[in-house]
């Protein structure tokens, strides 16, 4: 598979994953506010579980729209040409592993191969931006080589 094509598949990949982080959110704020509403009917406005359970709704509701938000950057990132460094939107192929610069996403697969989606806020981020195609870098202790970006 070319690499545009691997890097379209990455990022459908992700968007699936993402997606389902987004709708469990929403399924779990509606599980909770209707749990509240029942609960409502039973006891008094100020119960203590009420409002524990309007709080793990607020919680939720702003994972969710940090979801959102993080879909939304994968959708910008189809649009993205490619470059010879890495960068916001890059996939890099080290000796070690193999990572998709985008969102915290975690391990994933495609292509039968393990790929990471690493968040541009993470330590190891800060380590490889910028790097080419041929460049090492440390991390962890570990002497690691990039075999391609792109």
């Amino acid at each position: 598979m070319d690499k545009l094509k691997l890097k379209e598949e990455i990022i459908r990949i992700c968007l699936e994953k993402q997606e389902k982080v987004i709708q469990t959110a929403k399924q779990a704020i509606l599980d909770i506010q209707e749990s509240a509403n029942e609960d409502d009917q039973t006891r008094d406005l100020y119960d203590p579980y009420r409002t524990q359970l309007l709080s793990k709704r607020d919680l939720l509701a702003s994972q969710y729209e940090k979801a959102l938000q993080d879909k939304q950057i994968l959708e910008k990132l189809t649009s993205m040409k490619s470059r010879p460094y890495v960068d916001v939107g890059s996939v890099v192929i080290t000796d070690k592993q193999k990572m998709f610069v985008s969102i915290g996403l975690g391990k994933f697969t495609c292509c039968n191969e393990t790929y990471y989606a690493i968040s541009p806020k993470v330590p190891l981020f800060n380590v490889i931006q910028g790097l080419r195609k041929g460049d090492t870098y440390e991390f962890n202790g570990q002497q690691v080589k990039v075999l391609d970006v792109f």
